[in-house]
């Protein structure tokens, strides 16, 4: 067996070693939250324990790759006239190459880079080659949708190609955010991406992205990995459920990965066609290993529409929690404020004290200071008010059936809006009347002041009765006026 080929097999066995040692070292399930060994059947995963007490918990781990859209910006084949001539990674005893491959339209698309991985049958994508312009600066990007935010644990490309010398891959939060680094490789990346090489996090800087140069060896000539372990390396992941900073670092919706610059022996820069054909991309699995991110608050997520697996992919929240992550309280549920689920507390969200009187509330912190309970209730019905629905509204009063009903004071007449418990408003000097809507006995000239005394005499008045009418008043003053001038004229 030739010695290069003894060299390839001895890499590979190294590679596959390492990857089973990784695995086997990884601390338990409760130490580290996302790893994925050993699995937790439905029972360990339930968002309730034994007793119906809340707890924190997890969907399935699984391959949040698989058939999930993806998306690359170039591919062998796609160009008129339809076709990609290549040469094979491989050099035989003659020194001549094999350049007998050809990749037409269809051939390999990227849709096979996250289909089911059969190594009996592969499939792969492939790009064009150094030789169509595929070379750096030039990069080629592949981007995956995972259809909402996943913990992810790991990253793993397998290469039907050289691995590539140098690539990045980037991620992003939500389809509305900018796409931030995850992680670096490059056998250079100081030159290539101005990121000293590293593999040790500070306790710090628990979301600091790394540069590494693992996996940028030329070898082998097929089927080398590369593989990014989100939590590796990074000492806060054993407090991974208190450390929110590193949470939000793993947590991502859609990953690109960035095809910088091809490995190469070297040869390229004769630009000979041959050689030249013999760089590309060619990935046959593309593999991201995570649990659809609840919060600490579901145990399985599920399509929005059970007919359509690329349908908006939601949480089945628990811990009366909602929201595509359940990442919110249920309405009525903000007594406290809602929290990560950890192992020391599942922050269930708590039912707002409404008195049946609103279907929605908010946490207040003040209001939470001052009572003990932080559920500020919104909206009230039945003419209600207060932080839990439990008084009138202004300008309403309870009346001997428990509703709330309008006072109705008059607004000319009232000193406010407001009237006591048995529907009596507050009246301005001289107003009467429940509503003080009108002049008191012994009053007139009803007005926002209130009302003028008559000063009628009460044994003198007709019926006994002191009352005086404003239209007769003001034609006594008028005929007292007319007499008056009349006197000083004459």
């Amino acid at each position: 067996m030739p010695l290069s080929i003894n060299c390839v097999l001895i890499y590979q066995l190294i590679i596959v070693s390492t990857l089973v040692v990784n695995i086997l070292c990884q601390p338990s399930y409760y130490n580290d939250p996302l790893n994925p060994f050993p699995s937790l059947n439905a029972a360990q995963r339930s968002c309730y324990d034994e007793q119906g007490k809340a707890r924190r918990c997890v969907p399935p781990f699984e391959n949040a790759a698989y058939l999930r859209p993806v998306e690359a910006t170039n591919t062998c084949g796609e160009k008129y006239p339809y076709l990609t001539t290549y040469c094979e990674n491989n050099i035989s005893a003659d020194d001549m190459r094999t350049c007998d491959g050809k990749c037409r339209r269809g051939d390999h698309t990227v849709q096979y880079i996250n289909d089911f991985h059969d190594n009996a049958a592969q499939s792969w994508w492939q790009s064009e080659t150094m030789y169509d312009g595929i070379e750096y600066p030039k990069t080629v990007n592949i981007t995956l949708h995972l259809g909402k935010s996943y913990d992810v644990t790991y990253i793993r490309l397998l290469f039907n190609s050289l691995r590539p010398e140098s690539l990045a891959i980037y991620k992003r939060e939500d389809e509305k955010s900018d796409w931030t680094p995850f992680q670096y490789f490059s056998g250079n990346c100081l030159d290539t991406f101005n990121v000293s090489e590293s593999r040790e996090v500070p306790d710090s800087q628990p979301d600091k992205v790394l540069c590494s140069k693992e996996f940028s060896d030329i070898s082998p000539l097929s089927g080398g990995n590369v593989i990014f372990s989100t939590l590796e390396n990074r000492p806060s992941n054993k407090r991974y459920d208190q450390n929110a900073e590193l949470q939000k670092f793993v947590a991502a919706t859609d990953i690109k990965v960035v095809l910088v610059r091809h490995g190469t022996f070297g040869d390229e820069i004769f630009r000979d066609p041959p050689a030249l054909k013999t760089y590309y991309y060619a990935i046959s699995d593309l593999s991201v290993g995570g649990r659809c991110k609840c919060n600490g608050h579901a145990d399985e997520c599920k399509t929005q529409d059970p007919n359509d697996p690329y349908s908006q992919l939601m949480c089945v929240c628990q811990h009366n929690t909602t929201g595509i992550n359940c990442e919110k309280c249920l309405p009525l549920y903000n007594d406290q404020e809602w929290g990560v689920a950890t192992f020391e507390d599942a922050h269930e969200c708590q039912p707002c004290n409404c008195n049946g009187r609103a279907i929605e509330c908010v946490f207040d912190p003040e209001l939470l200071a001052e009572t003990g309970n932080g559920g500020r209730c919104i909206n009230c019905t039945g003419n209600t008010a207060g932080p839990n629905c439990e008084r009138c509204q202004e300008g309403y009063y309870e009346n001997n059936f428990g509703r709330c009903v309008a006072c109705n004071c008059d607004k000319t007449g009232s000193v406010n809006t407001q009237c006591s418990r048995d529907g009596q408003c507050i009246c301005r000097p001289g107003v009467a009347g429940d509503k003080c809507d009108r002049c008191a006995d012994n009053y007139y000239d009803f007005s926002a002041q209130g009302c003028k005394p008559c000063d009628c005499n009460v044994p003198g008045s007709l019926n006994n009765t002191a009352q005086c009418h404003p239209i007769i008043i003001d034609l006594l003053l008028l005929y007292i006026l007319i007499n008056l001038l009349h006197f000083l004229i004459c």
